[in-house]
């Protein structure tokens, strides 16, 4: 169940804007928020993130996030 604008519709400015507002919601929602209220959460999260997957899918990746980066460390 798609809450909200479809990702696919959100210019890239609304996009991200909605990506940081769901990652800054998460703690509270997991702690605080109704079995149904973190599934939603849960779910519009991932709908966000796969959008912005695909349109940035040579997205700049920092080496020091990959397995060999972190045996570096």
């Amino acid at each position: 169940m798609t809450m909200g604008i479809d990702p696919k519709d959100l210019s890239e400015e609304d996009l991200l804007r909605e990506l940081r507002h769901m990652h800054e919601t998460r703690t509270e929602t997991l702690m605080h928020g109704s079995d149904d209220a973190l599934a939603n959460h849960t779910t519009r999260t991932g709908e966000l993130e796969q959008e912005y997957l695909r349109r940035h899918p040579e997205r700049d990746v920092d080496p020091e996030r990959l397995r060999e980066g972190a045996r570096q460390r």
